[in-house]
């Protein structure tokens, strides 16, 4: 008898080439996808056209994240390494505090899907946050609590939260963009940008780790004073927060300076603050 062949290993099957290729996002070798283009079953046809959609998406991606880069981009050219996005979340709530941050990029960094946190939903910014606090060169977040809000106004107590985030960088930033709101307090060359959280990657970071850091708080505060829903609403005005603070009454994190707590306490509207901007 003439000795056997060696055994030959059985080729992947489709289910295992969409799974590793598709599911699991790895390069398709181009051999492999040759053979796929010949193969004339409608499962091989499916995993090229999953494949071609995801280098369309991985090209749109790019071409974004380019563009959130402009900024960065030409300061990094310029020699200024050390830029800071800045950014701050909870501006509008009836309750908790104001969370600023401050994020510094390395030149050329890339995270895909960072974007205005407004545009991304809850599970896609506690995903990304970690991965934005491992790529940075710094990031940091503060606070401005509701004895501040109330004592200096919301307007004041957020650009205070900024300075704070921007102050506890190590390394300290040497420029700063930031969205829509200028520190003339803080001695530092930097750009105010309108809409700046959809604009500049550096700022868009820094929006995500501001709101996923107050909504951990508002969290911490809905098991602390339980039946107003900050877990679930974050403390906006939403119709079931302004419902519950009918019937239970304000808590010591519900905003004194904010009118519709004023009311339920039946406290007078309170004058217009001083320095404040009008379209606040």
């Amino acid at each position: 008898m003439s000795p056997s062949a060696p055994d030959r290993p059985r080729p992947p099957s489709l289910s295992e080439l969409r799974e590793r290729y598709v599911d699991r996002g790895r390069p398709l070798p181009a051999a492999l996808e040759h053979q796929l283009r010949e193969d004339p079953r409608p499962g091989a046809r499916a995993i090229l056209e999953a494949i071609a959609r995801r280098r369309r998406d991985n090209r749109a991606e790019g071409q974004r994240l380019r563009m959130m880069l402009r900024f960065e981009t030409t300061l990094w050219s310029s020699g200024v390494t050390h830029v800071a996005g800045v950014d701050e979340a909870g501006m509008s709530p009836l309750a908790g505090p104001v969370a600023a941050a401050a994020v510094i990029l390395a030149p050329g960094t890339r995270i895909p899907e960072v974007d205005d946190s407004k545009r991304l939903d809850a599970q896609t910014r506690e995903r990304l946050a970690p991965i934005i606090k491992q790529r940075a060169v710094a990031w940091s977040v503060a606070f401005a609590e509701v004895d501040e809000i109330d004592r200096v106004n919301i307007y004041w107590a957020g650009l205070g939260a900024m300075r704070r985030a921007v102050d506890a960088l190590a390394p300290a930033a040497q420029h700063l963009l930031i969205d829509g709101r200028k520190l003339r307090e803080v001695p530092l060359p930097q750009e105010r940008i309108v809409g700046g959280d959809g604009r500049s990657l550096s700022i868009a970071a820094a929006s995500i780790l501001a709101k996923t850091a107050r909504d951990a708080r508002m969290r911490e505060l809905d098991a602390q004073f339980p039946g107003y829903g900050f877990a679930q609403h974050k403390g906006y005005p939403v119709a079931e927060h302004v419902r519950a603070l009918g019937q239970l009454g304000a808590c010591p994190v519900h905003r004194r300076s904010f009118a519709p707590v004023r009311e339920i306490l039946g406290l007078p509207p309170l004058p217009p603050w001083p320095g404040v901007p009008q379209s606040l």
